[in-house]
């Protein structure tokens, strides 16, 4: 029988204690492998440290862009707030009072729909468009500006306008139209 192996093995791992080094490092070179990777993605603690990472500074960067008011604040900022309305001073002269009123409130709640003429509201000035209201007479237009009437609501949408005010603005609009 002829051998047709040679003597020699011709592997690299020759002795036993070879073999147990390269099982070793099988298993230890992986592992510190996979730590060396965490150490450089996670980075050192020293870099958290900066005051750019406090939790003050990042609950500064990552807070919401815009706020919703709180509607029991105050009114809203979508409506506009009412116009004060002048008041005549003591001693004034009695008749000059409500028409300086007058003008005063229909400057600050009734020009927006008046001035234009929206929604069929009588522009002041306009006698044509104001002569059917007159004839109906002073009462009938007071009661109408008070309540509302078709597209203009009560005390022309300004409810805090005391009944006088409306009343003195009726009768400044009726007065330009004359």
């Amino acid at each position: 029988m002829s051998d047709t192996h040679s003597s020699e093995e011709s592997g690299l791992i020759k002795t036993p204690v070879q073999l147990l080094v390269v099982v070793v490092l099988a298993f230890v070179v992986p592992i510190a492998a996979i730590f060396t990777i965490i150490y450089f993605v996670m980075g050192d603690s020293k870099s958290r440290a900066t005051p750019a990472m406090s939790d003050k500074a990042v609950a500064e960067r990552i807070k919401p862009v815009g706020n919703v008011p709180d509607i029991e604040k105050g009114p809203s900022p979508l409506v506009p707030a009412p116009a004060p309305v002048a008041v005549a001073a003591p001693g004034a002269d009695a008749a000059s009072a409500p028409a300086a009123n007058g003008k005063a409130v229909y400057d600050s709640s009734c020009q927006a729909c008046h001035t234009p003429g929206v929604a069929g509201a009588p522009k002041l000035g306009d006698k044509a468009a104001w002569a059917a209201r007159i004839g109906a007479g002073a009462a009938v237009m007071h009661t109408s500006a008070l309540k509302g009437k078709n597209a203009m609501p009560a005390k022309g949408g300004n409810l805090s306008l005391s009944d006088a005010d409306v009343k003195a603005a009726v009768d400044y609009m009726v007065a330009q139209a004359k």
